[in-house]
């Protein structure tokens, strides 16, 4: 019972000294100061907005194609008896190569007997035209009343054989002409500068008329057919009916060996019509010379090749253009007003892939636009500007996000999507 007593003494004790402590410290605090919240200042990049007149880039794919290409088959019968050296799949030729022979001596034949058919229709007319001579000085000598009807002066005078012999030597110049053209058939020769894609025949090979002698397409010039989409055939200057006098400007690239390697071309045409799945106008461009023949610095534009194209659209007047991550959901950018406080601002671009925007509507000449991705907290928000580019000279550092933002978040720029990265 007593030790009750005395654990309850000391817990008293020890409850009365803790409040006496307690109440000395609040006695003995300082008296408190108020002070104003300090508002810093968003730092943030920015580019002052320059109207430009430029040109946009429409993007397109397609595959080379020769824009002739041929079989050539053999005209008239008969055994191989030459080949050229180039005659092989792979081959370059140029225009009027001799690239096959065929035995031509039965031609050689031919064309003889054709010969002397002409000669001796020749010496049948000159014969005709003598004896028609003779027969009208011996009609001439008849009496008056005699049977003079033009029936019976033409049978007189040789006429109908006079007719014959002449049809008799245009018949023998055809025949002579025949023989000399399947004489000619037997030389197989190349109609333009081509490459050979196959072959179908050989040294020693008997061919007959229609034979299939090999598979050629001209390396002169070839062409590559690009689909437009309809939204975007405003952005080029589409041809009449007569097609481009002077087509657009088309740079083609594409990966080889892991270098993007270019080509130039021109639009030729557009084919006229829309594809009725892809709703898309199909426009084809045109590349001299793509195998480089002329050009040996040039590195060859091989047929089969899929390429992308940047097609120079037409001028467009009072772009504004800037890097693709400033602009927000909702087409929005951050404006800095003249109090130097940030704005959201709706403006208008055209429909366009790629890491650039073409703003067309929303900004005015000296507009200040920010650079420094924020989310929509810092509405309103006051900046500090610590760099000032105008949007003319942005360049490829536009397409470049700051460094983090206020928040401490990471703004890089994420690479383009597949469909953003190749322009319009």
């Amino acid at each position: 019972m007593a030790s009750k007593s005395k654990q309850a003494i000391i817990s008293l004790a020890m409850i009365a000294g803790a409040t006496a402590i307690s109440s000395a410290l609040y006695l003995l605090r300082p008296p408190a100061e108020i002070a104003e919240p300090v508002y810093a200042a968003v730092t943030v990049d920015v580019a002052e907005v320059v109207k430009e007149s430029l040109h946009i880039e429409v993007q397109a794919q397609g595959t080379v194609a020769p824009l002739q290409e041929s079989t050539l088959l053999a005209e008239v019968k008969g055994r191989i008896i030459e080949v050229a050296g180039e005659f092989h799949v792979g081959g370059f030729v140029s225009r009027d190569d001799i690239l096959l022979r065929i035995d031509p001596r039965d031609y050689q034949t031919n064309l003889l007997h054709a010969q002397a058919a002409l000669e001796t229709a020749e010496s049948a007319l000159v014969q005709e035209k003598g004896r028609g001579q003779v027969a009208l000085k011996e009609w001439e000598k008849l009496p008056r009343n005699s049977q003079r009807s033009p029936e019976a002066r033409d049978l007189y005078l040789r006429k109908p054989q006079l007719e014959e012999a002449n049809a008799q030597l245009l018949a023998a110049q055809a025949e002579l002409n025949t023989a000399r053209d399947n004489l000619e058939r037997t030389i197989i020769r190349s109609p333009y500068d081509a490459l050979i894609r196959q072959k179908h025949t050989d040294l020693g090979q008997f061919v007959g008329a229609g034979t299939p002698l090999a598979d050629i397409f001209s390396v002169e010039t070839a062409e590559v057919r690009l689909p437009i989409p309809q939204s975007k055939l405003e952005y080029l200057e589409l041809p009449g009916l007569e097609g481009y006098e002077d087509g657009s400007a088309i740079d083609l690239y594409t990966d080889v060996g892991g270098v993007i390697k270019h080509w130039s071309a021109r639009l030729h045409r557009t084919e006229g019509v829309f594809d009725e799945r892809s709703r898309a106008l199909y426009t084809v461009a045109r590349i001299e010379d793509p195998y480089g023949l002329q050009d040996p610095d040039q590195l060859p534009l091989r047929m089969g090749t899929f390429v992308n194209a940047n097609i120079q659209g037409r001028e467009l007047t009072d772009v504004v253009v800037l890097p693709r991550y400033v602009l927000r959901a909702g087409s929005y950018v951050w404006v800095v007003d003249e109090t130097m406080h940030l704005r959201n601002r709706e403006v208008t671009s055209l429909r366009t892939g790629g890491d650039k925007i073409y703003i067309t509507a929303g900004l005015n000449e000296g507009d200040i636009v920010s650079l420094t991705s924020l989310d929509d907290s810092f509405a309103g928000a006051q900046v500090k500007v610590m760099s000032t580019t105008p949007t003319d000279q942005l360049g490829e550092q536009a397409a470049e996000r700051p460094e983090p933002d206020q928040g401490g978040n990471p703004t890089a720029a994420a690479p383009p999507s597949s469909a953003e990265a190749g322009g319009l």
